[in-house]
């Protein structure tokens, strides 16, 4: 009896437990240390029209209680994703998602357009959270409308599953929310990182090399739990949850938010096998609590 079994956008998964974009490389680096098969899925970096180069070093800070990042989105490029990474996925039995970011909506849809002609991938994610050149440079994420011109933009090509990926760094979430859903995303997830600083007193400068950076990990986790619990109230897609997921009741937490998956993110980086570990001891909650099926706890929180 798996209990953990569900689907997300129609497409089945093992279990709700995914592997979170930008912290689990392109995949298949992670296939010998984790059963990439034991996963309910894996989202792939962030992948854009060209290749990018990233930030310049140092990119990662460790806070107290999680991680800064200032990456800057390095990544191969579609084309060579396609010829050389997505091969290699095929031989899994995992759903694979693919995170697409741009600088304009035309960037996202090239993107998927190449990617719509390629086997092995299942759904998009797309990270909503880069600046509209069009707009001044306004994050795809922070204007509703915004938001909904990219994702209706995305949606004229992409016959697979379209997931909005939102960031916390809004005043309220549900008009975002309402905004992909109305202009036809699949489902929405949330949250990517929030905006953060780190100083170092001694120089007196930033201590990543891109300025700021994104704040993840289990300190940002209270405040992700809100934000999906608000955003799943608001629509009637499915909502896929994220934000300091360090074990499965940390994930069954999400669930009861009212997600119907989760994405395991930081947590990959100190312990490679921890979306493996978490969706493991995600199962074992399932049957101390006697839940017959992970399905059953979704949305159930009550304030």
């Amino acid at each position: 009896m798996n209990r953990a079994a569900t689907s997300l956008c129609g497409i089945p998964l093992h279990n709700p437990v995914i592997a979170a974009s930008g912290t689990f490389g392109y995949g298949i680096e992670f296939a010998s240390v984790v059963d990439l098969n034991a996963l309910g899925g894996l989202v792939v970096k962030g992948i854009s029209r060209e290749p990018m180069p990233g930030n310049a070093p140092p990119r990662l800070f460790e806070t107290a209680a999680g991680m800064i990042n200032s990456i800057g989105l390095q990544n191969v490029g579609v084309r060579a994703f396609v010829k050389e990474k997505l091969p290699l996925l095929r031989s899994f039995r995992t759903a694979v998602f693919v995170n697409v970011f741009g600088f304009t909506a035309e960037d996202y849809a090239e993107v998927v357009r190449v990617l719509e002609d390629a086997e092995g991938v299942d759904g998009y994610e797309l990270n909503a959270s880069c600046p509209n050149v069009k707009q001044g440079g306004i994050q795809f994420s922070s204007d509703p409308k915004c938001l909904a011109e990219l994702v209706a933009e995305v949606r004229r090509v992409a016959r697979r599953p379209v997931i909005a990926k939102l960031s916390p760094n809004v005043a309220r979430i549900e008009p975002l929310a309402r905004a992909a859903e109305d202009a036809g995303a699949d489902a929405v997830s949330l949250v990517n990182t929030f905006v953060a600083l780190a100083v170092d007193a001694r120089t007196r400068r930033s201590r990543l090399g891109g300025g700021f950076g994104g704040l993840s990990g289990p300190a940002i986790k209270p405040l992700a739990l809100r934000l999906v619990y608000e955003a799943a109230r608001a629509v009637t897609i499915p909502v896929v949850g994220m934000g300091g997921i360090a074990s499965g009741e940390d994930a069954a937490e999400f669930l009861i938010a009212g997600a119907s998956a989760v994405e395991v993110g930081t947590a990959n980086f100190w312990d490679p096998a921890a979306s493996v570990r978490i969706a493991h001891e995600l199962e074992d909650f399932l049957r101390r609590q006697g839940v017959a099926s992970v399905r059953d706890i979704v949305g159930t929180l009550e304030l």
